[in-house]
């Protein structure tokens, strides 16, 4: 059996899109299914766009997707003159030809085939010319007149293309720079792939690319071409949707493979689980359930996804993560408590790493201003004889942990003759500044005993001074 070779192919000319990695990951999938390699190729001969910057954070988002390939990262500009060596080639075998038709000429004749309702294409005035002019030209593909280009796609079936609706596509500029779906040709067919998985604005690319591939002698891989990923208004995602790069996504606080899961069901389903494992990506991947419609990229669904693993997550697993956030959010974690005991009883309360760390400040930072509904309804002058009874016990307590303070939130609410809520939620309100946090006795100790009463005692003196809107 042949040996299954995938690639991912992307464009250095910006940050990595998440429906260029919806198709990568599905390559990825199928090089580990069939225990086959998993190639990252960078396609930079668009000079003028491409940058170094762009490939860092290719490779780094890649990295932190934890999408690792077997070989790569190639790079396009490396192999100019193997894309030279096939093109002299074709122009000795005949299967390429110098055009040397002005850009005013192509112009003209677009016009005029669009005034007569035709399909742009270019009309073969160079075909058959064998004068060598000294003059600008570029190189182009003699693509065969008759016949049909078919393949059977992976995603959308059978599809055909008729050889006479095709024009000779250019393979190489008047620069002598090799086009991208000239490159392509060659790189496949030098790396081997037998599995082109990429986006269906592709489809009409691959006849033009199965015939250059069939002039070079070389075999067809599979093809499959992912439908693109919509945003809520049924139009292609981009930037107007909000985040699409992988690196928006970290910044946002997004976890890897709660963006894994959520991109490999966007369009492709196993019975109805929602939930995967890398494992049970690879072992239930297939092309067989993929849909061939567009999908519908839902934000509330990722987060959804992503808080079931913030869940699942060990507290140590999302530390260096989580410092970046709070670095980032301007808060220092040098005076406060360990972020894996912040993390463990806080994950369960966010929804990403962003919420987590805004919803932590407290636990490091004095706070000036309260949430004003819960300070009007729990910072009255009724509670002051609640938080000095309780700032009396918690200044007795010698060993600052979770079971001493919450005997102390008891036993006020007991000597007071009070329900527990009518205790603590007061005293939180009055060290966190909010009506919600994790167990208050839990919140007491990593808060820290210094902080705690400092902050409870201010409580008393707003609820003296009545300083309430």
């Amino acid at each position: 059996m042949t040996t299954v070779r995938t690639r991912f192919a992307p464009s250095p000319t910006g940050h990595l899109h998440v429906g260029s990695v919806h198709t990568a990951l599905y390559s990825w999938l199928i090089a580990k299914k069939y225990k086959g390699q998993f190639i990252l190729r960078i396609e930079d001969t668009d000079l003028e766009r491409s940058e170094s910057t762009h490939v860092q954070t290719i490779l780094q988002s890649m990295e932190w997707l934890g999408m690792d390939y077997d070989e790569g990262p190639y790079f396009q500009t490396q192999r100019l003159a193997r894309y030279k060596e096939v093109i002299d080639q074709l122009l000795k075998d005949g299967l390429a030809y110098r055009c040397y038709c002005s850009k005013e000429r192509l112009e003209h004749l677009r016009e005029c085939q669009l005034a007569n309702k035709e399909k742009p294409r270019y009309d073969g005035c160079c075909r058959n010319q064998h004068e060598f002019k000294d003059c600008p030209f570029v190189i182009r593909f003699r693509n065969p007149e008759e016949g049909v280009v078919a393949f059977d796609d992976l995603v959308h079936g059978h599809i055909e293309f008729q050889n006479s609706e095709l024009d000779d596509l250019i393979i190489a500029r008047a620069d002598g720079s090799p086009t991208y779906n000239f490159c392509v040709v060659v790189d496949d067919l030098d790396m081997g792939i037998t599995h082109v998985i990429r986006g269906d604005d592709h489809v009409n690319n691959t006849p033009r690319q199965i015939n250059i591939l069939r002039a070079l002698g070389g075999k067809e891989p599979l093809y499959g071409h992912v439908p693109t990923i919509l945003g809520p208004d049924g139009k292609k995602l981009s930037k107007r949707h909000g985040a699409v790069s992988i690196q928006q996504f970290r910044d946002d606080g997004f976890l890897p493979h709660a963006l894994l899961n959520y991109l490999v069901r966007l369009g492709w389903s196993h019975g109805d689980q929602e939930i995967f494992s890398l494992d049970e990506m690879i072992e239930y991947f297939d092309f067989d359930h993929l849909n061939n419609s567009p999908a519908t990229f839902d934000i509330e669904k990722l987060l959804w996804l992503n808080q079931h693993y913030l869940k699942e997550a060990k507290s140590e697993d999302l530390v260096q993560e989580l410092d970046a956030q709070m670095a980032k959010a301007g808060v220092s974690i040098l005076d406060g408590p360990d972020l894996v005991d912040l993390i463990q009883v806080q994950k369960e309360r966010c929804k990403t790493l962003v919420d987590l760390a805004e919803k932590s400040r407290y636990f490091y930072e004095d706070f000036t201003e309260y949430d004003e509904k819960a300070k009007a309804k729990n910072l009255k002058k009724e509670v002051i004889p609640v938080l000095q009874s309780v700032l009396t016990k918690l200044e007795l307590v010698s060993h600052w942990k979770a079971e001493p303070l919450h005997a102390c939130i008891l036993q006020t609410a007991e000597d007071l003759d009070l329900k527990l809520g009518k205790v603590a939620q007061p005293v939180r309100v009055a060290i966190t500044g909010g009506s919600v946090s994790p167990p208050l006795d839990v919140t007491l100790e990593l808060i820290g005993r210094h902080r705690s009463l400092h902050r409870i005692k201010e409580a008393i003196q707003i609820c003296e001074a009545g300083l309430l809107h």
